[in-house]
């Protein structure tokens, strides 16, 4: 048993409708319970489900036997399944890594249900609850938003809150849900935290590789909690395949030593669709009643251009800052701009055009994006450059000089996220102007806590949440040398669409839709460096319904 392995437990107590509803939903008891632990035959990895809509659910769960073998999954409206009410069967088979999904279909819309998959020797998975998605008039809808969850940085404090909180209708993961480095690179030996260490020990190549370090993941018992309690909507962003990715490479990802990049990308691709409750579609929307059209987004490894690099446009100067600076400013009025330059592909971009004017006509107040990476601009503040201790290692000051450096020609730093993508950017925001969208960009990846006007050539397009990490660090770790209100106080002065960042602290956002209103609650932790950390605070921030910014 590994230290990350849930202790064993009996099964989840029953509870009827009755009960769940005088307890606050669940009456306390399925959330308190330990998850059962099983060892490496039979159901492993307890259960998860996703992809909810209005009449239907994905489930999944794990079962490893000596040959191909058909579960049978049953649904119920009380956890003592007296009432079942959907019921199917699905194959566990070795070419899947023994994992299997299979819709539950013909559910009532906005309706709590258990399930659970049974062997043919009468073994029984654990028992998850799920819920499909409202239609109709809907008067709210709660989210529980995560990204960037590395395991050997901490705890997953953020999945165990947002379980034990028992207030959304989904969880949202928007990428990062695991890392492919190789055991003592991200994190340092040094910087991995105590009884999170990780397998297997290389990097993550081949699809053996990525599977069993989904199976180390999965064994975390607070992840495996969120999963049984909530359905869950991801995406994928780069770590689930190599940092930086786009559909031809990535900068983690070195031919000559790892082989050919389509097969490393077809593999984490397979993996990710085996151990993780998600369709097969690249792409996809949801439906929530009235209130909203959620829209998930592929930005990675479809229809990605390579990254430009900041580094190699700085070194063409040859060390002479008038010519990087020349260098710079011909990139921002050239390359950068570059139309053909896509995030989300042609055909992507399509779906979504249709589907703002889709959303929009059919009555529905929010357009909301669950994509990876930031949609507003950020440049690099020279202040910051001047906060810099005067004994920060070389190394620091050449980083952020060479931000400033960009900064002051109006060329973003992070060329990873949209910002690098502007052509690509603008042919969005011009959609959902196009369809009088309200839209929600809600983004994960930098590690840290933001909150942004969005606009095109100023005019107001909507908002974005970004939200910070479940235990990756953020700029507290790659700028020690600055302090935290310093470093936030310079970037937002220095950025006319920021409007609010945190940049220290590790947790989630809790994100609820009404008809005249979202609001994000940035839920911030003690501590990922000790398992069972609280809160140490939270930020509200809200929009109204067809105001285009934040409140």
């Amino acid at each position: 048993m590994t230290a990350t392995e849930p202790p064993q437990a009996p099964r989840l107590p029953a509870v009827d409708r009755r009960t769940l509803l005088k307890g606050g939903l669940l009456g306390g008891g399925l959330l308190t319970a330990p998850l059962a632990a099983h060892s490496e035959a039979g159901f492993t990895h307890g259960v998860a489900s996703g992809e909810p809509g209005s009449g239907r659910v994905l489930l999944w769960t794990r079962y490893v036997a000596s040959q191909s073998t058909t579960l049978e999954w049953q649904v119920s409206g009380t956890s003592d399944f007296t009432n079942t009410v959907a019921a199917g069967s699905a194959s566990a088979q070795p070419e899947n890594d023994w994992c299997t999904k299979d819709w539950a279909e013909g559910l009532t819309p906005g309706t709590w249900y258990y399930y659970r998959f049974v062997a043919p020797d009468g073994s029984v998975s654990d028992v998850g609850r799920t819920k499909t998605l409202p239609e109709g008039p809907t008067e709210r809808f709660r989210m529980a938003v995560f990204s960037c969850s590395n395991i050997g940085f901490g705890w997953f404090n953020a999945y165990a809150h947002a379980a034990a909180a028992d207030e959304f209708d989904c969880a949202l993961h928007l990428g990062d849900y695991l890392y492919e480095y190789p055991s003592g690179t991200y994190p340092s030996a040094a910087q991995t935290v105590h009884g999170r260490s990780i397998w297997p020990a290389q990097e993550l190549v081949a699809l053996a590789d990525y599977r069993e370090r989904y199976a180390a993941y999965r064994r975390d018992p607070d992840l495996r909690r969120l999963h049984q309690l909530y359905p869950m909507i991801s995406v994928w962003d780069d770590h689930e395949s190599a940092n930086d990715s786009w559909k031809d490479g990535a900068e983690n990802h070195q031919s000559e030593t790892e082989g050919d990049w389509g097969a490393r990308k077809s593999a984490a691709m397979k993996a990710y669709r085996e151990w993780m409750p998600v369709s097969d579609e690249n792409w996809a929307s949801y439906e929530i009643g009235d209130l909203a059209t959620l829209f998930r987004l592929e930005t990675r490894l479809t229809g990605r251009a390579k990254q430009f690099s900041l580094a190699e446009i700085l070194s063409s100067g040859g060390g002479d800052p008038d010519k990087s600076r020349a260098a710079l400013a011909a990139f921002r009025d050239g390359a950068w701009l570059d139309s053909s330059r896509e995030m989300i592909g042609a055909d992507q971009q399509a779906w979504l055009v249709e589907g703002f004017k889709r959303s929009k006509g059919a009555g529905k107040t929010w357009q909301v994006l669950v994509q990876q990476v930031l949609m507003g601009r950020i440049v690099s503040s020279p202040t910051i450059a001047e906060a810099l201790p005067k004994d920060v290692p070389d190394y620091v000051r050449r980083r952020v000089l060479s931000g400033a450096m960009a900064g002051a020609e109006g060329v973003p730093f992070n060329m990873d996220a949209w910002d690098g993508y502007p052509a690509a950017r603008a042919r969005v925001f011009e959609a959902a102007l196009t369809a009088d969208a309200n839209l929600i960009s809600l983004a994960g990846d930098t590690h840290n806590a933001w909150a942004f006007d969005l606009d095109l050539d100023g005019a107001p397009v909507g908002i974005e949440f970004g939200v910070q990490s479940v235990a990756s660090p953020g700029l507290e770790s790659s700028l020690p040398q600055i302090p935290a209100e310093t470093l936030v106080r310079s970037t937002v002065e220095g950025n006319s669409q920021l409007k609010w960042m945190d940049a220290s602290q590790r947790g989630y956002m809790a994100v609820e839709l009404r008809p005249g209103s979202a609001t994000s609650e940035y839920r911030f932790l003690t501590s990922v460096h000790e398992k069972g950390a609280g809160l140490a605070g939270t930020k509200r921030i809200t929009t109204l319904a067809g105001s285009n910014r934040l409140a």
